[in-house]
């Protein structure tokens, strides 16, 4: 019925990569390379500690017209766009719309969710809202939403147009194939050609950030510690004599999640009561989780 256009997806080993770097420092690496609002403006997060990192597949909706459009709900189910992005949905990948804010036609339900989830989605990010939240709750999905209505899609003035094409969300220019990260901040778009310098970006202050915040935490300068100040590098590198990295990565599973979380690149490592326990995330020496 529809020629829907397929994406090229990131390699895994790029999504891998991106999957401990917060949106805050992949905010701030695009903005110093001319991406100055890569965050969607009002998409929030409805499970605060989900995160995720994944491909775009893009729905947009457009205003009803009559001559148009005028089916219902379950008139001729397959017309229906918004089930046919979902057809798409392969592992990891994240499903962005464009509902032009609208705050009365609910996108997806109970139903569509649970299909989306079944299929290995990642997340899902709407200018607009859902419905049927009692039952999408218990689905432990990852939503940026503006909110919830009762409602269905095309019950008021809008109606699903196109899959798999350039939307604006929250503000922002997404590409089909285009990363999409999100956490409690907000939602970022990363092209993929920009992959490469977010990562190079977060690995570079991942250690003086450890670093800064140790020396931060008992009271020291800010404006020596943080950004580290080139008075302050021949500090940093004898600090980083005593704790040696063994690689530029620096896993999430090396100490459990919690609410607590760091800000800037290291985020996803437990904010835990020394931070010897945020050092042995990155040097990959074992901590007792203690808790």
């Amino acid at each position: 019925m529809y020629d829907i256009p397929k994406i090229t997806r990131p390699s895994k080993d790029i999504i891998a990569q991106l999957k401990d770097i917060g949106t805050a420092t992949v905010a701030g690496s695009l903005a110093h390379a001319g991406f100055r609002q890569p965050h969607m403006i009002g998409p929030v997060t409805q499970y605060p500690g989900k995160s995720i990192v994944g491909t775009a597949l893009t729905l947009q909706f457009l205003p009803q017209r009559p001559d148009l459009f005028s089916e219902g709900e379950y008139a001729d189910v397959e017309k229906q766009l918004h089930r046919h992005v979902l057809y798409q949905v392969e592992e990891g990948d994240v499903v962005v719309v464009d509902a032009r804010g609208d705050m009365t036609s609910g996108v997806f339900g109970d139903m569509m969710s649970t299909y989306f989830k079944g299929r290995g989605g990642a997340g899902i990010v709407i200018d607009g809202v859902m419905r049927d939240r009692p039952n999408v709750d218990k689905l432990d999905l990852a939503l940026w939403l503006r909110g919830w209505t009762p409602n269905y899609h095309v019950q008021t003035g809008i109606y699903p147009s196109a899959v798999n094409v350039p939307i604006a969300c929250g503000g922002v220019q997404v590409i089909p194939g285009d990363i999409i990260m999100a956490d409690d901040d907000g939602v970022v778009v990363l092209p993929v050609s920009m992959a490469a310098k977010v990562i190079e970006d977060s690995k570079k202050h991942a250690e003086w950030e450890v670093f800064s915040r140790e020396k931060l935490k008992q009271g020291a300068d800010l404006r020596r510690y943080y950004p580290l100040h080139a008075d302050a590098q021949g500090e940093y590198e004898a600090w980083r004599k005593l704790n040696p990295i063994r690689n530029s990565a620096y896993p999430a599973t090396s100490v459990k999640c919690s609410s607590n979380h760091l800000p800037g690149t290291m985020r996803r490592l437990r904010d835990s009561s020394s931070v010897a326990r945020a050092l042995a995330s990155i040097t990959g020496t074992a901590v007792s989780s203690g808790t």
